[in-house]
């Protein structure tokens, strides 16, 4: 085979990415339960504990210190306390156990809960990196390239939403802007702003104009992703934006933020109650203010380096803090949100490789169902690397294979092909090889497992720079989907005039 011949087969590859693929992934194989029954008993003990003896403050936010109080809450100003197993008997009561954010492609619509696992893109990155440009603050126009090239990947479920910061807008402006581009250039489900609560507003008035507001009065179609300001504290701005979305039954996904050392303990058993009791404080919150809203129970607890003070990420102690609360969303009987394809790595190197994998993999074990930053995550959340996206997105590939388990039917078993071959021969040119060969493994897309003289005469390529050239041609491939007739008008319309109605604000 020919050096070019070899360069069109891979061509012909990336070429294929353009078509349209649907990816659920519901899993099929166990969870890992890191504690018997006795071990989460005593972490729940803890969190009541925290609860009844610290408490949790709510910052400039009398309506939701109101609604505890009246669920039976002690309130003394702005900290509140709760008897054990008040918080638990609220989220269990109404909190669906699993739920489906519409899409408005009903293709595209995502299961959230039960066995289901949803993959977003990486959230929050004020820059952005790729080999060509560098390191450089994220803009605009980089959302959109971002937006469009997580729309092309076969094994991401979801759209999130500040996959970079735009900088260039003005920051009371901005959500308007990326949420509309979201809509626009893809239909994987999106999130909505949570930065303001008429941010949030403006996001739920967004999702009606796109899907029609009696839908939205009993269909999820858009969420919103809200830290605690922990340790222990949730600020007014948050609370209201929870209330916000659980009046319109749209979904909330509550995560604690804890650096262990920082902002909780040094001790896993420890930051895993803190983060529990934070945690089922919002969902409560959720079920107050409409029960039965959609709600996922977060997460984001990890290890901090004591000599300097930077997060560290795929360390072993996360992985456990990940198996724990695993545990106790499954006891609760509500989704989970876990984090992803965490590194410290400024590149996407050998360290971003590993302990984005190390990440991911506790992660997946834990029985994470959404998880956020899955693929593009650089530089401890920093950066959004253009070709780290494309690469994490290949390692989502093999978790959906990993996730589906092993096929034990007919066909698996290969009797036939046993029979064909008989002792002494091989497979390779049998009828079961040759009916199965194109799916029976997955083939990743930047794995080189070629000659050493085909790579030589390929350009010594490594797998940053084929993952230049994928993002690249997904990019020039990508088609925005069509909108429904007068949709794009009607948006165009209330950004506009909602930005016309306040001066820019930086800050």
């Amino acid at each position: 085979m020919t050096a070019t011949r070899r360069r069109g087969d891979r061509s012909r590859r990336s070429r294929d990415r353009g078509v349209k693929v649907i990816q659920k992934l519901e899993r099929r194989i166990p969870y890992y339960d890191l504690f018997e029954e006795d071990g989460l008993d005593l972490i729940e003990l803890h969190a009541d504990r925290i609860l009844a003896e610290v408490g949790i403050e709510i910052w400039g936010d009398e309506v939701t210190i109101e609604l505890f109080r009246d669920a039976g809450a002690t309130v003394d100003g702005q900290r509140l306390r709760f008897d054990p197993g008040l918080v638990t008997d609220i989220v269990k009561r109404t909190t669906p156990g699993q739920f489906v954010q519409h899409s408005r492609d009903p293709e595209r619509s995502v299961t959230i809960g039960g066995d289901h696992t949803v993959f977003a893109p990486g959230y929050g990155m004020p820059f952005v990196r790729d080999l060509d440009r560098g390191r450089r603050y994220g803009t605009m126009a980089d959302l959109e390239d971002l937006v469009k090239i997580n729309h092309t990947l076969e094994w991401t479920h979801h759209s999130g939403l500040v996959i970079c910061e735009p900088t260039d807008v003005a920051v009371n402006k901005r959500h308007l802007d990326m949420l509309a581009l979201h809509f626009r250039h893809s239909t994987k489900p999106p999130l909505g702003a949570i930065t303001a609560p008429e941010r949030a507003l403006d996001s739920i008035e967004m999702a009606r104009i796109v899907f029609g507001a009696e839908h939205l009065d009993d269909h999820c179609v858009i969420m919103a992703n809200i830290n605690v300001n922990s340790p222990l504290v949730y600020d007014g701005a948050v609370t209201k934006v929870i209330r916000h979305y659980a009046a319109a039954g749209q979904g909330m996904v509550i995560c604690p933020f804890i650096l262990g050392g920082a902002m909780g303990p040094v001790t896993p058993a420890g930051a895993v109650a803190q983060a529990h009791a934070e945690a089922m404080v919002g969902v409560a919150l959720t079920q107050l203010v409409r029960p039965g809203a959609p709600a996922i129970y977060g997460n984001f607890l990890t290890t901090m380096s004591l000599r300097s003070g930077a997060p560290t990420f795929g360390t072993p102690e996360a992985g456990l803090a990940y198996f724990a609360v695993g545990q106790l969303a499954r006891r609760l009987g509500i989704p989970l949100r876990c984090g992803g394809s965490f590194t410290s790595s400024k590149l996407p190197d050998a360290q971003a490789a590993s302990e984005s994998a190390t990440s991911l993999s506790t992660a997946m074990m834990s029985g994470a169902n959404f998880v956020l930053h899955a693929a593009g995550w650089l530089e401890g959340g920093l950066v959004m690397d253009y070709e780290k996206l494309v690469l994490d997105n290949d390692r989502l590939g093999m978790t959906h294979v990993l996730l589906r388990g092993m096929a034990l039917d007919e066909n698996a078993f290969a009797m036939d092909g046993f029979h064909e071959v008989g002792p002494g021969s091989h497979f390779l040119g049998s009828a079961h090889t040759l009916a199965n060969y194109e799916h029976a493994y997955y083939e990743a897309t930047f794995g080189d497992a070629v000659s050493w003289e085909q790579w030589h005469e390929e350009g010594e390529m490594d797998a940053r720079q084929r993952a230049n050239a994928d993002w690249k041609a997904r990019l020039a491939n990508h088609e925005s989907p069509p909108m429904a007739a007068g949709v794009d008008e009607a948006l165009t319309e209330f950004v506009d005039r909602r930005k016309a109605s306040m001066e820019d604000a930086w800050y």
